[in-house]
């Protein structure tokens, strides 16, 4: 278990779901993890945040006038400053999406496409630095991306996201992890085994949503409706499922401490 006050630099401080219905998304998440779902802000659009034990942990919202939900999570990173790290996404092959958005005294937020087209949220905290709970039941573990580009990838997120990471190779892949200096374990990671990827699925970030029982978790899915997209299994870190919420947003539900594989 870690608690913090901010997310270190560069370090995701936050997820949220863009969710084509909000309500059964409020009834799904609470029953899963156990969240709380707060009230739907007309001030933001109708944005909403998920709370565990009374904290922010997630945020959702439901379509933009005439932008249709596409039912996906995204992950943010934490900033020092918004327009500075867009200049340098910019430099490096990555697409502005939304430009620098003050929301009210909470901060402010941009969105990307890094050279792999992988949609990233960026966050400069003011009142509002994210979620302050990972690696223990109902929170983030880490989030992950496989791509073909290892290489470029790696680069955009050391130059815009000043990312030191821990490069290995395993059996013919790459892998480098974002380690949280608190537990020494990682809180992001890139791979490139893009063979985890659907047939015609674009590289996305995963968040890995850390349960006390994956199976156990996996069951309770299906009970609410969603769907499993991989059985439970023993992967690197520990035993992983990638499962869906009824409208379609995947995820990966996570335990660690179970290396072997299955």
């Amino acid at each position: 278990m870690t608690t913090r006050e901010r997310a270190p630099l560069g370090a995701p401080c936050w997820v949220d779901l863009w969710t084509s219905d909000p309500e059964r998304s409020r009834h799904f998440y609470s029953s899963l993890f156990g969240w709380e779902a707060g009230e739907a802000n007309p001030d933001f659009g109708g944005y909403f945040m998920f709370n565990r034990n009374g904290n922010p942990i997630a945020g959702a919202m439901g379509d933009m006038g005439d932008m249709s939900a596409d039912n996906t999570w995204k992950p943010y990173f934490s900033a020092e400053n918004v327009d500075i790290t867009l200049e340098r996404a910019g430099a490096q092959g990555g697409i502005v999406l939304f430009p620098t958005a003050k929301i009210a005294d909470l901060g402010s937020q941009a969105v990307i496409a890094d050279p792999s087209g992988a949609v990233t949220g960026i966050w400069q905290g003011d009142s509002f630095h994210g979620f302050s709970a990972i690696h223990e039941h109902g929170t983030p573990s880490f989030i992950a991306i496989d791509v073909p580009n290892y290489e470029s990838e790696i680069a955009f997120y050391r130059s815009v996201f000043t990312w030191d990471p821990e490069e290995e190779e395993v059996d013919g892949h790459h892998y480098a992890g974002f380690m949280d200096k608190d537990s020494s374990r990682p809180i992001a990671g890139i791979g490139d085994e893009i063979e985890n990827l659907a047939p015609g699925e674009a590289p996305h970030w995963t968040v890995f949503w850390q349960v006390d029982d994956v199976d156990a978790a996996v069951a309770t899915v299906q009970e609410l409706g969603g769907s499993v997209r991989m059985a439970p299994a023993n992967r690197g870190l520990g035993r992983v499922a990638l499962v869906a919420d009824p409208c379609g947003a995947q995820f990966k539900l996570f335990s660690p401490g179970r290396p072997s594989s299955d």
